[in-house]
């Protein structure tokens, strides 16, 4: 297996790991006597909603690494180490999660729940971001049919990303439910091609998205 291959089946392991440890969080809920189920469920409606939002995160940031490395010809050590950092955030969102569906309904915990689940997603997006531009800035790393200089361009629009979740932290201290709201709608923005990079890898007519998740 090449060099990239290895770093594409160790990213794959830990986003399906991460991913997996979501579910953890949804446990049987504790019912009281003669509580119908039905209004049992109801009251886990933050677990449900984080593990859905967190799930789609870390599923789109899934299909933007895929996207991302279909660019990429090679990799090297400092691609190696950076690819690593974003790992070591990624594995770690199913605490920030959980953590924010057990307090979410709760008036001040929430704020400080919101604010550690948002700056995990800036933190993220950073890593993210900075892989990217290492490539670029590394344009020996690309495959040689990719366009250079639409991969540059790209570069100007990654400061909306971080804007967006930079506007979270500010939102986590105003409430902590609109924030997650919030999450789930830039969840559902980055399903849309947005940052797309033309290139001949692969079939004619192919585009490879690079965006950040």
């Amino acid at each position: 297996m090449s060099e990239k291959g290895r770093l594409e089946a160790f990213t794959d392991a830990i986003l399906a790991i991460a991913i997996t440890l979501l579910s953890l969080d949804l446990k049987l809920p504790a019912r009281t006597d003669g509580e119908p189920l039905s209004e049992a469920l109801l009251r886990h409606w933050p677990s449900y909603l984080a593990y859905v939002v967190s799930f789609l995160v870390i599923g789109i940031m899934w299909v933007n690494h895929h996207a991302m490395f279909h660019l990429i010809a090679r990799v090297d050590r400092g691609l190696l180490f950076l690819n690593l950092l974003l790992m070591l955030v990624v594995a770690a969102i199913p605490f920030p999660t959980a953590l924010f569906a057990e307090h979410l309904t709760e008036t001040r915990d929430s704020h400080t729940a919101a604010a550690l689940y948002s700056g995990t997603m800036v933190a993220m997006s950073l890593c993210y971001i900075g892989l990217w531009q290492y490539v670029i800035r590394h344009p020996a790393l690309l495959h040689d049919q990719v366009d250079l200089a639409a991969a540059r361009g790209t570069s100007r629009r990654f400061g909306f990303g971080i804007l967006i979740y930079l506007a979270t932290l500010g939102l986590s201290f105003v409430s902590g439910t609109v924030t997650l709201f919030a999450h789930l709608v830039i969840a559902l923005y980055y399903c849309f091609d947005h940052l797309a990079v033309r290139d001949t890898v692969g079939s004619p007519g192919d585009e490879a998205i690079a965006e950040p998740s």
